[in-house]
């Protein structure tokens, strides 16, 4: 049994704060990045994080009692996505429905007064109906982007129609896929308005297309090529909407936010993850590279990317490699 004599100096004490337990926290980071580089941990050095243990960072050392061992990071990362993936599943599933089930809906004709449910037929018609629900915004306007390349005219045109009513005070959140962060048309977009009243999230993959205005009004993509919309203003419905849109944006990255694996010496990055699951799943190039909201090009490239990384020979090298590294996730397909 070793003594520990050749244990590294003790890194200098940070309290250990409340904090979520889905993640670890900036002591635990510290710790944990240490034991990588060393191979050990004294046990009585990770008594000040004591999140590391239970989120699977550290393992006992069989040879000594007194030191706890670091799990490779790829598999520590694979072993904390896997209940936020889950989970993310489960609320994507709970909108697709709600927008399924609402759809059919949308041909029942009521008083023309009273009605919650407006079919909105061609794209000019639906962004008249958008335009004017801005102009009478005045608390909160929310949306929700799949896909990552917006066109520029469109990008102009909606910093332009944004500018007015983030000047009167209402607040906007928008949420887009994680692979909209590459595009230099956002960021233009998001450099050009005001900040304190514009709220920006990513997520890896979103819903169709939606908008909220004043919790009071949604609007919903409602065909493919979305020249179909539902214009809803049924009080229950769009309160339902709502919480999936707060539940979305409580999972999602926020813009200034860098998008990182998470964890030291983490292989792929998450855009990579999110193809890697998708590929075990069987999915073809284009079914992926449009679940993740990127271009076929650049979804080949992520792939060959995750090629290199893994060392594969061939893309049904890949598929074995994925499954046995565990990056891709499998387990949450049959556990979820």
């Amino acid at each position: 049994m070793r003594t520990g004599a050749d244990d590294p100096p003790a890194a200098p004490h940070v309290p250990h704060v409340p904090h979520s337990p889905h993640e670890p926290c900036q002591p635990a980071i510290g710790l944990y990045t240490e034991a990588l580089r060393t191979g050990h941990l004294p046990e009585p050095d990770a008594a000040r994080a004591p999140c590391l243990v239970p989120l699977g960072l550290l393992r006992p050392d069989p040879d000594d009692p007194g030191r706890l061992l670091p799990v490779p990071a790829a598999a520590a990362l694979t072993r904390l996505l896997g209940p936020l993936a889950r989970d993310l599943d489960e609320r994507l599933a709970s909108a697709a429905a709600l927008v399924d089930a609402l759809t059919p809906l949308a041909s029942i004709e009521g008083p023309a007064h009273g009605s919650t449910f407006t079919v909105l037929e061609g794209k000019p018609v639906i962004r008249s109906s958008i335009e004017e629900a801005v102009h009478a915004a005045e608390e909160h306007i929310l949306t929700l982007h799949p896909g990552s390349k917006r066109p520029g005219a469109l990008l102009v045109r909606a910093r332009n129609e944004a500018l007015a009513p983030l000047r009167r005070g209402v607040r906007m959140r928008h949420i887009y896929q994680h692979s909209a962060r590459y595009h230099p048309n956002l960021k233009d977009y998001v450099d050009r308005l005001p900040e304190e009243r514009l709220e920006i999230r990513t997520m890896e993959q979103t819903p169709e297309r939606m908008f909220v205005f004043d919790r009071t009004t949604a609007f919903v993509a409602a065909s493919a090529d979305r020249d179909i919309a539902l214009r809803i203003t049924h009080p229950a419905v769009v309160r339902y909407l709502v919480h999936v849109y707060d539940v979305l944006w409580a999972g999602a990255t926020p813009f200034e936010a860098p998008l990182e694996t998470a964890l030291p010496g983490a292989p792929v990055t998450a855009v990579q993850l999110g193809i890697a699951r998708l590929l075990v799943e069987g999915h073809v190039d284009d079914v992926v590279a449009r679940r993740m909201g990127i271009s076929v090009r650049t979804c080949r490239a992520h792939i060959a990317r995750l090629m290199q990384v893994l060392g594969a020979t061939s893309r049904t090298h890949l598929g074995a490699l994925l499954v046995r590294s565990g990056i891709s996730e499998t387990d949450r397909r049959t556990h979820g």
